[in-house]
């Protein structure tokens, strides 16, 4: 079976190949597996062994390498979800390969190459998803289904606190394969972006403590946003490692007429001194439902839920944070 699209013809089952061997990898195999206009043909990973582990467990062709996979004419299309500071170079050589690109945010840590990689995937006519699952959750269509009963929103704050003891000796606690800590985690901002629109400006204060070379066992980075068509003022926390000693995860928005209040996965409505409980929903099968996403618009031509120019606005944003951090000055957004 195929079909004309935009994209040009496409041959069902589409034919994948997935990039990694960590958590979002193994969620992604699973999705394909059982999703009918997919099938799973190979899977590369950083280590021979852990490779093949991998792809017997969803009964796919281990590949020894990135570079191999993407040579293989029976691939059509590519999941890269890997190591972030390796998402550039991959998705890169994927779209010159000519195969359509699913990636885990970010696109690139360099916001320069980002831009680049976009560009080329519109020239070679392929697609190219950036991932970005937390407009999919219920906290976030949650959020947009209330936002508008609060009148002029004054303050909105999101904070993500993550306690790890000890650290786990991998690339998340890597500055170099990691990335900027709100580059690396993109949804953070990506939420206040979607929500509020375009930020003008940033203020941001990060910090790394303990560790050997690149390696560290915490890191803490808070933002203060001001946006460009609303005079509210955005707060952002990022942190994790050993030096932090509870979990948290809230989202809280004030405004004129009342505030949203999102602790964990507990949701109220608050409005002249009543609280009223929010159903969020389940925070389970969003990578299936961004995988939906992705092959209606890739096979029927349907509106896909995000943009890579989304992320990419985004992604400036936290390379501007990334600057005032370094510089200790607020930055505005170039546009």
């Amino acid at each position: 079976m195929s079909k004309i699209t935009s994209y040009g013809e496409i041959n069902l089952p589409i034919r994948v190949g997935v990039i990694g061997t960590g958590f979002a990898a193994k969620v992604r195999t699973q999705n394909l597996v059982a999703e009918s206009r997919t099938h799973l043909v190979a899977v590369a990973g950083r280590t021979s062994e852990r490779t093949v582990e991998f792809a017997e467990s969803c009964n796919a062709l281990p590949i020894a390498d990135w570079q191999t996979l993407l040579q293989s004419p029976d691939i059509d299309l590519v999941i890269v979800a890997t190591i972030n500071g390796h998402h550039g170079e991959i998705v890169r050589a994927a779209i010159e390969a000519g195969k359509h690109t699913i990636v885990e945010y970010p696109l690139a840590l360099n916001p320069q190459e980002a831009a680049e990689i976009i560009e080329l995937a519109a020239a070679k006519k392929v697609l190219l998803h950036v991932e970005h699952i937390e407009l999919l959750g219920g906290l976030h269509q949650t959020m947009r289904e209330y936002l508008g009963q609060l009148g002029e929103v004054y303050y909105a704050r999101y904070s993500t606190i993550v306690c790890q003891r000890p650290i786990p000796a991998k690339w998340t606690f890597n500055r170099a394969e990691f990335g900027f800590p709100l580059s690396a985690a993109l949804s953070r901002l990506h939420r206040f972006t979607d929500l509020f629109g375009s930020i003008d400006s940033i203020n941001c204060n990060n910090q790394y403590w303990g560790g050997v070379g690149d390696y560290y066992k915490t890191c803490l980075c808070t933002a203060q946003l001001r946006f460009k068509n609303s005079s509210a003022i955005g707060e952002v926390v990022y942190g994790k490692g050993e030096g932090l000693w509870q979990n948290s995860r809230k989202f809280e928005v004030h405004g004129a007429n009342g505030a949203l209040i999102f602790d964990g996965d507990e949701g109220v409505l608050i409005q002249d001194g009543i609280s009223t409980p929010l159903d969020l929903g389940a925070r389970k099968g969003l990578f299936a439902r961004d995988l939906e996403f992705v092959l209606d618009h890739l096979i029927d031509g349907k509106p896909n839920y995000v943009t890579p120019a989304a992320s990419l606005a985004t992604l400036r944003v936290a390379d501007a944070a990334r600057i005032s951090a370094e510089t200790r000055r607020t930055v505005s957004i170039d546009r």
